[in-house]
């Protein structure tokens, strides 16, 4: 189909995870913190055959005079920050930056790094930026939107095909094209990509992509081997009275991430102490945040303010559930322009009952506005997130609830520079005083669904205006921006704020260009 066959690893090593891969020397490594961000050794390239590498360390490791520092640059490549070189000219408008920036973050086939843990794509793709030298997933559905703003068919085709080139070959999306992502996926926006695509080729595309598109739709779903209880889940699926299914983020693995080791095995050491938690299951809950996007918010928490009561696993999303609605609601199409009317129909049925069941576990009476629910507890978490706004963009919400939730976020997560992610500071990156572009999209089109035009337009202004201040001030298009006060850089999280930016280039066009 793709007429690529994707090289094996260096040294006939592929898909396998540093961690695994080098054992008791990558976590050495990471546990002696000689980077300020683990993710950099779980990038870098051996220059030596890795068995080689692994025999001398375990030679000279023992020796006084050792540095591992020493050692592991002697061995391996570090990795360098995207965009580190390009320098922008902040005399020009925000737009025209964005369109140069786009040849900066394109990688190409040819270019690829090979014997690390890079997963070779057979197409050009646009990576997020700084730190994130890879392809996201969800990341890449808000890129796509200023593509196509930018008349770059061709990005978005190779990236449409280089996802569904994963999903033919590894069954699912991982977060990203790294070995150690290969346990995890991201949110589902795929069939939004399809969807996307288009606009451009027409309802082909959905026809085209509905093997893969299907394929995705089995790795969320798998229901494992027994029969369904109530209240029951296996993997990321989540049994309910009734028949009825709702999902979960999880992730296949129960270790410490190795793109932040150190980071992991300190909270799982704290969380045993206050709360007597298996390291696994802190392990597990940890990764399954990350498969969320969102890592880190005090949406995942018991304990708003404690990382240690972290337990995304027992948390159906209702982010999630509207995207896995918009996969069977597409799927379901795509049946039908295949003459396939007995798939069709059951598609549509699947997609019926889901958005069934996102009104009786999500919609919140009291607050009038749609939560997560803690499935354990059989009740609602009580984070109240942006996230709650999904239903807007995909059209679930009912008209009544529509004014409820429009009044709901404008009065609680509407600043001075766009939207908060939650209303609460914790220093977690996910929450206050940060928001994030593709969260910003979202409520932006959800409100233009329900002809909110006035907040939509509030909230468009405020976020862009925040985007050219800080350009013009720095030259530079960030990861997240503090929209609670617009004069202070954002905060939180594992790592520093990191510029390119894929998400806010992508949105800042459509934005831009919608309200024209």
């Amino acid at each position: 189909m793709y007429g690529f066959v994707a090289p094996s690893f260096t040294y006939g090593q592929p898909h396998i995870s540093p961690e695994e891969l080098y054992g008791t020397l990558f976590r050495d490594v990471q546990s002696s913190h000689i980077f300020a961000d683990s993710k950099t050794f779980a990038d870098a390239i051996p220059l030596e055959d890795p068995v080689l590498i692994i025999e001398q360390y375990h030679r000279e490791k023992d020796d006084p005079a050792f540095v591992m520092s020493d050692f592991v640059l002697r061995y391996f490549r570090m990795p360098t920050h995207i965009t580190s070189d390009f320098h922008s000219d902040t005399s020009q408008p925000t737009s025209e930056h964005i369109g140069r920036l786009w040849s900066v973050l394109t990688r190409y086939p040819e270019n690829q790094e090979r014997g690390g843990s890079l997963i070779p794509l057979p197409f050009p793709y646009v990576v997020p930026g700084g730190r994130f030298r890879e392809i996201y997933y969800w990341d890449s559905y808000f890129t796509m939107l200023g593509l196509k703003e930018s008349g770059r068919v061709d990005l978005i085709e190779g990236m449409l095909n280089n996802f569904a080139y994963l999903i033919d070959t590894l069954g699912f999306i991982p977060t990203a094209n790294r070995t150690y992502y290969l346990s995890r996926s991201q949110p589902p926006f795929f069939s939004l990509m399809v969807r996307l695509y288009s606009e451009m080729i027409g309802k082909k595309a959905l026809k085209k992509y509905l093997p893969q598109m299907q394929r995705e739709y089995d790795y969320w779903m798998d229901s494992g081997p027994d029969g369904p209880e109530p209240f029951t889940a296996y993997r990321r699926l989540v049994h309910l009275p009734n028949g009825a299914v709702l999902n979960r983020y999880w992730d296949d693995k129960a270790t410490p991430r190795p793109e932040s080791y150190g980071e992991d095995v300190a909270l799982a050491a704290e969380a045993a102490e206050k709360y007597g938690t298996q390291a696994d299951t802190i392990f597990r809950d940890i990764r399954a945040a990350a498969e969320s996007g969102w890592d880190f918010s005090s949406r995942w928490f018991e304990n708003p303010d404690d990382f240690a009561s972290i337990h995304t696993t027992d948390i159906l999303p209702i982010d999630l559930n509207c995207l896995l609605h918009h996969l069977e609601k597409a799927i379901a199409e795509a049946y039908l322009l295949s003459d396939n009317r007995r798939m069709h129909l059951l598609y549509e049925e699947k997609a019926r009952q889901r958005a069934m069941a996102i009104q009786t576990y999500f919609w919140d009476e009291s607050r009038h506005y749609y939560m997560d629910y803690d499935f354990k507890k059989r009740d609602f978490t009580n984070a109240i997130t942006i996230a709650g706004a999904y239903p807007l963009f995909f059209k679930l919400a009912p008209k009544p609830h529509s004014h409820y939730m429009r009044a709901y976020i404008r009065l609680n997560f509407l600043k001075s520079g766009g939207l908060l992610t939650t209303m609460i500071r914790t220093g977690q990156q996910w929450d206050a005083p940060n928001g994030w572009a593709p969260l910003q999209w979202i409520v932006y089109k959800g409100l233009r669904n329900y002809n909110f035009h006035r907040t939509a337009n509030e909230l468009s202004d405020e976020w862009l205006g925040l985007i050219d201040k800080e350009f013009r001030h720095s030259g530079k298009m960030l990861e997240k921006y503090n929209v609670s006060d617009t004069n202070l850089i954002a905060s939180g999280g594992e790592y520093e704020i990191q510029e390119g930016f894929g998400w806010t280039n992508g949105v800042y066009l459509r934005m831009k260009n919608r309200k024209r």
